[in-house]
């Protein structure tokens, strides 16, 4: 990771734009009722009830937010797994998204927990449940928010403070020394940034094997913590593939975020795409999202629902509409000269994207009816909190890439 072929160079452009002030007021909207929530409770924010305990929070925010932490997942089958490395360079922007992706959904998670002082117990191992599918689900989510944490490190080490003998990467270095596990360069006595980078380097294949296994638990878990509302979630959406179901649909969203990160930061930063490891990537979705909707619509057919498609009806329009944004998504990078093309490339990740993401909010919102008397609508203050959620992690994203540039130097001879 520390060769030439890798470099970074800071992106262009100065930081204080007129859409870092936008996304910087949306932040503050949503954080001047994020304090309301925690001062006056979730009752004054939300309309979440005992019928629909979660609402845009879950649906949106973790549903499709840890969707879109995969990114570095799927990036990593590609490149770790299936090609050793051959497209690396896509690997540290995927896992710069896959980490505010994370930063999303356990920030909604700590807004939707309906008494937040209890939630110490999660660190009690006495309180733990091994047999709930929301505590897989949360245990496997947070090893992973660590693990792209720990990945993303190599990055970080060398802007810890130059020439400071008090920075934290001073520091850092001094407790390995005392550890035995670096030397002090024998040329100069500035702290070897190269040693710290070879020591986390080294546990990158344990952290990559990590972030490879833990979203493989915590996608299948989001499924399964539906197959016990069996008789309040739409049999559209309802069955027993709904673990499998949900952990295609993560891989398929992970490379669409990918191709559409990459392209949109590559057009605002002035850089040239990388068309053949987009085009690498993207030649997947196709076939995963066929795989998936051969597995769903078998499904609805095995379990005598497929005539539910074509009532006309509320659900059925929901369900058309994802299965459409998918297919006319994914059909045309089944086309190689198409997959060359950062604008149809662009276009078909934002369907998928689009189609990915309708299905879980399908799934915990839209096909979810506890029955007569319960409805919901999200407030003005939920929608506010989770715009500025996602207006926060895009800000800092803004402002790291500035700082710890995510794309390789152009000079990088890619």
């Amino acid at each position: 990771m520390s060769t030439d072929s890798q470099r970074t160079d800071p992106a262009r452009g100065p930081l204080f734009t007129k859409p870092f002030f936008v996304l910087l007021f949306l932040s503050l909207a949503g954080l001047f009722f994020i304090g309301v929530r925690f001062v006056k409770g979730i009752g004054a924010v939300s309309n979440l009830s005992d019928g629909y305990p979660w609402g845009i929070w879950v649906a949106y925010d973790v549903a499709i937010g840890t969707a879109v932490t995969c990114g570095g997942f799927a990036v990593a089958l590609l490149s770790y797994l299936m090609h050793r490395g051959a497209y690396h360079s896509l690997v540290k922007s995927a896992i710069l998204t896959s980490l505010f992706g994370a930063f999303l959904a356990a920030s909604s998670i700590v807004v939707e927990i309906g008494r937040p002082w209890n939630a110490h117990g999660f660190f009690a191992p006495t309180s733990w449940q091994p047999n709930s599918a929301f505590f897989e689900l949360t245990l496997c989510a947070a090893g992973y928010l660590v693990a792209e944490v720990i990945e993303y490190l190599p990055a970080i080490v060398p802007m810890l403070g130059r020439g400071n003998p008090t920075s934290l990467r001073t520091l850092l270095f001094n407790f390995l020394k005392a550890r035995g596990m670096v030397q002090v360069s024998p040329e100069s006595g500035a702290v070897p940034t190269w040693l710290l980078r070879r020591r986390i380097n080294q546990l990158l294949i344990l952290i990559a094997l990590a972030g490879i296994v833990l979203p493989t638990m915590h996608q299948s878990a989001l499924g399964s913590l539906m197959l016990i509302a069996s008789t309040k979630l739409h049999p559209l959406w309802h069955g027993p593939f709904l673990p499998l179901l949900f952990l295609i649909n993560c891989i398929y969203i992970g490379y669409a975020i990918v191709v559409f990160e990459s392209i949109l930061a590559s057009f605002v930063q002035a850089r040239p795409f990388r068309s053949a490891e987009l085009a690498a990537a993207a030649a997947l979705i196709p076939w995963l999202s066929g795989a998936w909707l051969v597995v769903r619509l078998g499904d609805l057919v095995n379990r005598g629902q497929i005539e539910a498609v074509f009532h006309g009806d509320f659900y059925s329009v929901f369900f058309l509409a994802e299965c459409f944004l998918m297919t006319i998504g994914s059909a045309p990078l089944f086309n190689r000269r198409k997959r060359q093309s950062p604008r149809r490339l662009f276009i078909s990740a934002s369907m998928m994207l689009l189609g990915g993401g309708l299905y879980r909010f399908n799934v915990y919102l839209i096909g979810f009816n506890p029955g007569n008397g319960w409805h919901y609508f999200p407030s003005f203050a939920e929608v506010t909190i989770s715009a500025g959620i996602v207006s926060l992690e895009i800000l800092a994203y803004q402002v790291l890439i500035k700082l710890l540039p995510p794309i390789p130097a152009e000079s990088a001879g890619y």
